[in-house]
């Protein structure tokens, strides 16, 4: 069964809505895993439409290489990747809730954003 496109997107944007929701109720981990995620979905429809099969990776630096994104592009996807363990994961001297900020989150919304920009020519 072909992976449909037009789903990837739809809840990329969805997840992309509660980076910002989350963002605005000072849940800062959560908005930056939800950005993460968007741009993870949005580059899995990118990959979708232009090889015709789902890429099941959470790498979005692979990817981003495997759709020949510029190096920015790369590098967001970098950050986001770090951000995909460092928000969900307890460490052993901090929790994720603890330690996320406002500046955080807005970067991950930030950066999402581009890649998601980028990848949406892709479509």
């Amino acid at each position: 069964m072909k992976e449909d496109v037009s789903l990837w997107l739809k809840q990329s944007e969805a997840d992309l809505d509660s980076a910002e929701s989350l963002l605005e109720i000072k849940k800062y981990y959560a908005s930056a895993f939800f950005s993460q995620q968007s741009t993870e979905k949005i580059l899995k429809a990118a990959c979708i439409k232009k090889f015709n099969e789902l890429i099941k990776i959470h790498d979005l630096v692979f990817l981003a290489r495997k759709l020949n994104a510029p190096e920015d592009i790369v590098n967001n996807c970098r950050y986001l990747n770090n951000v995909y363990i460092e928000s969900r994961y307890p460490r052993e001297i901090y929790a994720p809730a603890e330690i996320f900020s406002d500046e955080d989150a807005k970067k991950a919304i930030k950066l999402a954003k581009e890649v998601i920009k980028w990848a949406k020519k892709n479509l």
